[in-house]
């Protein structure tokens, strides 16, 4: 009997408790400070809420989906832990609809619930049986036009009957739950007025069904509306294998029309800092995508890849390479997120991590304008590149490495591209003040989802190589600076080294890189210490969700 089989059928009967279980569950619970998550939505016609409700109702499918890719034990397990009406089962079934999993994903991925199997590396995109090794070089062994579909974000590699690898389409894996997702969205595009919204919805659950994202993702760069949807499989963090699976996911989210009118004017200046990176300017683009919307929302509801321990502050999206670099990508700032991070957990982790006179310093503009340069930068540098000859992109080349450093890359050329807009005068010059400082503030934040994920690592990246740098120093105290004199030409440094690195494909020259800087000083984790008690991150209860479905708060 395989260990996947047998694993399954221990699920079945009551998980036994575990000595000091309950008390440990309350702890991993107590990391997250619970916060209610309202949009005002009051200004929106009655037809438009409805729609508004479908979209929440089509969202809601994402979280059944995300699970199923994640694990193929996953289902079996929760339908196990719903039958468990004891107050220890309900805690165990609360922390696992959290986390999406009985894993913690902010402590290197550590099973919470007896019984639970180490997460799978590659999680559900590829036979349990199969190695790394063996799906590489079957993909290595396709023809051009096969391997692209094998190793494209919308398929899962399957084996036949008779044991031979094959390549199944996202729309026949998960076609059941992909069909009733479609037929929500389809009714809300037939309550909305709205045209570009009415598109979106239209084509994108046509694409559900044929497995072509291509033109819905288009339309969703082209949304204009009150409403903005973000619903189906995007980011691919969770194939640690290739980083090429794209997980489902949702944001239902309504735009906030003033703030994102004030952001409007960083658009225009995307080609100017490409044109200015400080890499070879051979690696530079000349000629980004010509759609580089930026959109400020509050979050209405969250869920599948995106709603799983630390809440989504921002996204940059869509990833596929076809799309971005025709049309460029969308950058949408969930401001009503961010507020709660920033009040809830960055000031009180301040107070720790820095010296008493730059407290003061950390500033709510700074956190969310860094935020949003840190998701424009994602579409900045290198993607489409040339290895041996051959083209393909950064992602594929640097295979598990890239997500770790293309979230390094984002922030610190985020940083470095806020002090070019500071110096040209776009930008006013006091955020110099505040920027680096509340950006190391946010850096022990990060740090503490855990250094095992991909925001985390390439935190840590961040953190040490500025600081060998002379960036940032630590004090007698224990607290962290920065240093003036020292932290422009840091951080000019590392965005070199990370963006050359991906334009050469360089894997052994990222992963040493990696392996160099992605782990936490002693320093770091004093500070961590010392801030065990505070939350590290919010727990949204979407109450303008259950308003709109009629359910109770």
């Amino acid at each position: 009997m395989s260990t996947m089989r047998l694993s399954l059928l221990l699920l079945c009967v009551a998980l036994p408790a575990r000595a000091g279980e309950a008390e440990d569950l309350q702890a991993l619970k107590n990391r997250f400070a619970p916060v209610d998550l309202e949009a005002d939505v009051s200004k929106l016609p009655d037809n438009e809420k409805a729609a508004l409700g479908k979209t929440i109702e089509a969202a809601e499918v994402m979280d059944s989906l995300f699970l199923r890719q994640d694990w193929a034990g996953a289902e079996d397990m929760l339908q196990n832990l719903l039958r468990d009406d004891s107050p220890l089962g309900r805690q165990r079934l609360s922390q696992f609809l959290f986390m999406k999993g009985p894993w913690d994903r902010v402590d290197a991925n550590k099973a919470f619930i007896p019984g639970a199997p180490p997460k799978p590396e590659a999680a559900d995109f590829y036979p349990a049986d199969a190695t790394k090794a063996e799906i590489a070089a079957w993909f290595d062994g396709l023809p051009a036009a096969d391997k692209e579909r094998a190793t494209g974000f919308f398929t899962v590699i399957r084996r036949t009957p008779e044991g031979k690898l094959s390549i199944v389409p996202y729309s026949v894996e998960y076609q059941n739950a992909l069909a009733q997702a479609a037929e929500y969205l389809r009714q809300a595009a037939a309550l909305t007025t709205q045209p570009t919204l009415k598109a979106y919805l239209e084509k994108r659950a046509a694409a559900f069904l044929s497995n072509d994202y291509y033109a819905s993702d288009v339309a969703w760069m082209e949304l204009d509306a009150s409403i903005e949807p973000t619903i189906g499989p995007y980011e691919n963090y969770e194939d640690g294998w290739f980083n090429d699976k794209a997980a489902f996911e949702s944001f239902i989210t309504v735009r906030d029309d003033a703030e994102t009118a004030k952001l409007q004017k960083f658009s225009s200046q995307l080609q100017w800092l490409e044109d200015r990176l400080p890499i070879k300017p051979a690696y530079r683009n000349p000629k980004l995508g010509a759609l580089a919307p930026i959109r400020v929302v509050n979050q209405v509801y969250a869920a599948g890849d995106a709603a799983h321990g630390v809440a989504t502050a921002a996204f940059n999206l869509p990833n596929d390479e076809r799309v971005t670099k025709e049309k460029g990508s969308k950058r949408t700032m969930l401001k009503n997120v961010q507020e709660a991070k920033f009040k809830v957990v960055l000031l009180p982790l301040a107070e720790i991590a820095l010296a008493p006179e730059d407290r003061s310093k950390v500033d709510f503009d700074a956190f969310f304008t860094h935020i949003l340069m840190h998701e424009l930068m994602h579409g900045l540098g290198p993607h489409d590149i040339k290895v041996d000859g051959k083209t393909t992109t950064a992602r594929q080349a640097l295979q598990e490495t890239f997500s770790a450093v293309e979230e390094a890359k984002a922030d610190v050329s985020g940083l470095w591209a806020l002090q070019q807009l500071v110096d040209k005068g776009v930008l006013d010059k006091k955020l110099q003040d505040t920027m680096y400082v509340t950006f190391l503030a946010s850096a022990f934040r990060t740090l503490r989802f855990g250094a095992a994920e991909a925001h985390g690592k390439g935190m840590a990246l961040q953190l040490n190589f500025i600081a060998e740098k002379g960036g940032f120093r630590v004090n007698k105290d224990g607290t962290y600076a920065v240093d003036a004199k020292k932290i422009k030409q840091a951080v000019a440094a590392l965005t070199r080294a990370i963006m050359e690195l991906q334009a050469r494909g360089d894997y052994a020259g990222t992963k040493a890189l990696l392996e160099k800087y992605g782990k936490l000083s002693p320093e770091t984790q004093a500070i961590l210490d010392k801030a065990r008690a505070l939350p590290i991150d919010i727990a949204p209860h979407h109450k303008t969700a259950d308003a709109l479905l009629g359910r109770p708060a």
